[in-house]
């Protein structure tokens, strides 16, 4: 088939390229000049594994192409993706403004019947929206329909070629099935899901809301866990061990970002709130995450006491949201930096993919170092905030002989506490065990191992060793 995608961003690029892989014509669009030049030549622009393969293999092919025009992408193509930003308004809900200006220039190229795909994720009824401005300044027949993705940002490729689901909501029959044999090499025909077209744009929200409150319930959970001594690493595997629950976002730590979960749960409650209908839980995800993110500032004022962060040096391990992106965007890193510089610390800061974004948005406020263990050098404490696969097995020896001071903040829970203790360092977890003597047990009956004592070597618990700890918030 023939096909434009407007909009160049995460969906946009990852969805053109994809349907080009399966043999499809695709034409994507953008209006910035400078991002356009760079797909041209080949660079996706943005950091996802495996996008830039195969956007130059499509390109190479002649199946994929990159235009500034719409109305060169509409007169060729018989399906249109709508991919465009909608960020985040003022007032909490979508802004549609980059979408309606998009579908206006679409309505006003179209030669004939076209049928346009919302696969950007806008608020409840916006396809009612997007046909009102078609019929605007179009006399031409057409479908909106819509088609929420469901790419995680770091395994997007994997996610389209590979689906859970494809979700599809038209009301017509025809419709349906035309886009069913774009997505059946795919997906086969079962995970292609017809409905209607409302319960297509709530779906997207519900998802998104839905997986935010898992993370959300376990960061509470392990609130719980540092209180009675539990280890919620623990709780989790037993949760996720249950096939009615499983272990998907079951993961404590310091709180969700990017630009789906905290965009659309702020998008969903205020369609709630239009109608009339609290959403209670929801409400409750998004403060609890809140208050997550400033998880580290307290177990660093635990350490270090309450005032006195001005001018310690302190190492940060990621920026992105999450591993194997360079987004940052919500992203709980950017919101701690903010809140170290506040107070005066001195950041030294490591991301593999991120930190060229971080630059741009912090510029000489932070040092940006290219190794995490040049970010470390001479810090006073290392706080891990993204769970990057090169974070997992760090050089301990080496680390505690570069750092100023042994203390590692683990935000993501990516490092096993009882290692750590035995290199030396004081440890901060999210709900991984406990700041008391009975959590520390707990732990050593599940491993086998005990408490160091950093003075003479013996295993003890932690009411009878000096010099080191394990405590979580």
């Amino acid at each position: 088939m023939n096909i434009a995608v407007i909009g160049t961003g995460y969906v946009g690029t990852v969805t053109g390229s994809c349907f080009a892989e399966s043999g499809n014509h695709v034409i994507c669009v953008d209006s910035d000049q400078q991002k356009v030049r760079a797909l041209k030549a080949g660079d996706p622009v943005i950091f996802e594994p495996g996008l830039a393969e195969l956007l130059r293999r499509n390109q190479a092919a002649g199946r994929l192409s990159f235009t500034e025009s719409i109305k060169e992408a509409v007169e060729n193509s018989e399906i249109i993706f709508m991919t465009v930003g909608t960020p985040q308004a003022s007032n909490g809900d979508a802004d549609l403004s980059f979408l309606k200006a998009a579908v206006l220039e679409v309505g006003r190229s179209m030669s004939g019947y076209r049928i346009i795909v919302n696969k950007s994720t806008v608020p409840i009824g916006t396809y009612l929206k997007v046909a009102e401005w078609l019929k605007s300044v179009s006399n031409h027949p057409f479908d909106v329909v819509s088609n929420p993705e469901f790419l995680r940002e770091g395994s997007a490729i994997r996610d389209f070629l590979y689906p859970d689901r494809v979700v599809i909501g038209s009301g017509r029959k025809d419709v349906f099935d035309r886009l069913s044999k774009l997505y059946l090499p795919f997906a086969s025909a079962e995970k292609i899901i017809q409905m209607d077209t409302l319960s297509a744009e709530l779906t997207k929200y519900a998802s998104n809301a839905f997986l935010a409150t898992r993370i959300s319930f376990m960061n509470e959970l392990a609130s719980l866990c540092e209180k009675i001594g539990a280890n919620i690493e623990f709780v989790k595997t037993g949760m996720g061990a249950d096939s009615r629950i499983g272990g998907a976002f079951l993961n404590a730590g310091i709180g969700y970002g990017g630009s789906c979960f905290p965009k659309d749960i702020r998008a969903l409650l205020t369609t709630a709130a239009r109608v009339g209908v609290p959403l209670r839980i929801v409400e409750a995800t998004e403060d609890i995450n809140e208050k997550q993110k400033r998880l580290l500032i307290q177990l660093l004022e635990r350490e270090y006491g309450k005032g006195s962060l001005k001018g310690r040096v302190l190492a940060l391990w990621g920026i992105a949201f999450k591993p194997d992106t360079d987004d940052i965007r919500e992203a709980p890193a950017v919101a701690l930096i903010q809140e170290l510089l506040k107070v005066g610390a001195r950041v030294r800061a490591y991301d593999p993919a991120a930190a060229r974004n971080a630059e741009e948005l912090f510029g000489r406020e932070v040092v940006f170092c290219k190794t995490s263990y040049e970010a470390a050098d001479g810090a006073e404490g290392l706080i891990i905030a993204t769970e990057w696969q090169e974070f997992l097995n760090p050089k301990l020896p080496l680390l505690k002989e570069m750092m100023a001071r042994p203390v590692i903040f683990d935000g993501r829970n990516t490092l096993d506490p009882m290692q750590v203790l035995q290199a030396g360092f004081q440890y901060y977890g999210i709900g991984n065990g406990a700041g008391t003597a009975a959590g520390v047990r707990n732990l050593r009956s599940m491993t086998g191992m005990g408490i160091r004592n950093s003075k003479n070597g013996n295993y003890e618990d932690l009411d009878k060793a000096t010099g080191m700890g394990i405590a979580v918030l």
